[in-house]
């Protein structure tokens, strides 16, 4: 394990270095991995591991969506695809990889046949954290293991394509074999992992769900909405607003940022662009601050947890997303974006 330093932290870090492929490949050459659920995460870590050359199977709900996307992804039924009590069976480490409400709803089955010596990997700390609400607790001789890649499931496969691969966190939550940490760094390895990051299960769960509703994707949506609408009240076209709110944002300053930092991205723009931007982040930081803090206080007392299972378990859910996505989609923000993204050199 490679001992890290981030500012003046210290941290334990898995590398590819002291955790190659062929390690990990022997690590795990006796175990079947059961992939529980073929929706966003599945696809990605099923298709890394198998290309990386372990044994793999898909447990998914028969005669659905998902499950016809994994034939067409090559898992064929009754050899490598079965429906979810079977893969668990068949599986020694069963990765369950269902939405959080899905999760819940399939625990009984997958509880079961967690036999003894098998290990459970999540790749979020939601059921085991939140197990008060979730009701997911697991037998006591099971390996209990977290490998959370950092980012969606089509950035992790994309990047293992590219060979690049993805950071993720890792954490054991219950060592009942003795070899759940071994365990843990191979799959890590295996779903294509450039580092991997020690981490807990809470604190994963409490980061993700902040940064998801925050940062990565709540934030941003609500920040760019803003901008836009200030835009174009004030006579400025769809274009030139969609332009200078998020086609400059993420073509050419976020990559900046990726490439080597914040103040990297400062230096390579106008002194004009400069000043006012370090003028105006204070503002922005202490008007977002409130706002952080409530949500973090939500995530902590499990506030966010109640409005995920409340509403993502129910059987409109998916319609009623689809709604508002559609709403998104048929603004007229985001169909400035069609046309622009059409005119891209």
């Amino acid at each position: 394990m490679a001992k890290l330093r981030f500012g003046n932290i210290q941290e334990n870090v898995i590398t590819r270095e002291e955790f190659p492929l062929p390690k990990a490949l022997t690590t795990l050459k006796e175990e079947t991995l059961a992939i529980l659920g073929y929706g966003v995460q599945g696809p990605a870590q099923a298709l890394n591991l198998r290309d990386n050359g372990f044994k793999v199977i898909v447990g998914q709900r028969k005669n659905s969506r998902s499950w016809d996307e994994a034939v067409k992804d090559g898992w064929v039924e009754g050899e490598t695809l079965f429906e979810i009590e079977e893969a668990c069976k068949r599986g020694t480490i069963l990765m369950y990889l269902l939405s959080d409400a899905g999760q819940i709803s399939c625990w009984e089955t997958v509880k079961k046949n967690l036999t003894k010596g098998k290990a459970l990997v999540f790749s979020h700390g939601f059921g085991i954290t939140y197990n008060d609400q979730t009701g997911i607790i697991p037998p006591k001789d099971v390996d209990v293991i977290l490998i959370a890649p950092k980012g969606s499931g089509k950035s992790v496969r994309r990047l293992f394509l590219q060979s690049k691969g993805i950071n993720s966190s890792y954490a054991i939550f219950q060592d009942a074999t003795g070899k759940a940490f071994e365990r843990a760094c191979a799959l890590g390895i295996g779903v294509g992992s450039g580092y991997l990051f020690e981490t807990d299960f809470k604190k994963e769960v409490y980061s993700d769900l902040t940064g998801e509703r925050g940062v990565l994707m709540g934030a941003v949506a609500g920040i760019i909405e803003a901008q836009y609408r200030v835009l174009r009240e004030n006579g400025h076209s769809p274009s030139e607003a969609f332009n200078e709110t998020v086609e400059e944002f993420t073509q050419s300053l976020i990559p900046l940022i990726g490439e080597n930092g914040m103040d990297w991205m400062y230096a390579n723009c106008s002194t004009t662009a400069q000043r006012g931007a370090l003028d105006w982040k204070e503002k922005f930081r202490e008007a977002t601050l409130p706002v952080f803090k409530e949500l973090y206080e939500r995530v902590a007392t499990g506030v966010e947890t109640k409005r995920v299972i409340e509403t993502c378990g129910k059987p409109d859910y998916r319609e009623k997303l689809d709604a508002e996505l559609k709403e998104m989609r048929e603004s007229e923000l985001w169909q400035a974006g069609t046309m622009v993204r059409k005119l891209r050199p």
